[in-house]
């Protein structure tokens, strides 16, 4: 796939939309993006954890959502924005400590509608998939 970024996109641009959000509370940060994906960590704390000691699988989600439609969004033309729609997550493997990273891929960007990619690793073991993700938004004119 070629270049899918319609809006200008820099990791100081990315990283510049965390403060005051829940990215971060979590100490999610974007890290890198090609021509047609975007990756995002998030470190594995008390604040991502459920009770028994594991990444939450709500946290999963929230990271799983949060650059899909980040991407979403920089993946649409200027003057619109996203609107996310579903997200659905399949919890593989659980993680006690470490980071995670999430990469969203397009599967399909229409003009109404986009459907997302996104699958989250342990950052130290790349080969342990610990979530995969499925995001849809809806395209929006700002107007």
């Amino acid at each position: 796939m070629s270049q899918i970024w319609q809006k200008e996109i820099s990791l100081e641009r990315l990283n510049a939309l965390i403060p005051g959000t829940m990215l971060e509370a979590t100490q999610t940060r974007f890290c890198e993006f090609g021509d047609d994906y975007l990756c995002a960590t998030m470190p594995v704390t008390n604040a991502v954890r459920q009770p028994v000691g594991l990444l939450h699988g709500g946290a999963s989600a929230a990271l799983a959502e949060t650059v899909g439609s980040i991407a979403g969004f920089f993946a649409c033309p200027q003057g619109c924005h996203i609107l996310g729609v579903d997200i659905s997550a399949n919890h593989l493997l659980p993680m006690k400590s470490g980071q995670v990273v999430a990469k969203a891929t397009p599967i399909r960007l229409g003009g109404l509608l986009q459907l997302w990619h996104i699958d989250i690793r342990d950052q130290a073991h790349p080969d342990r998939l610990i979530c995969s993700a499925r995001h849809s938004v809806i395209v929006r004119n700002t107007k």
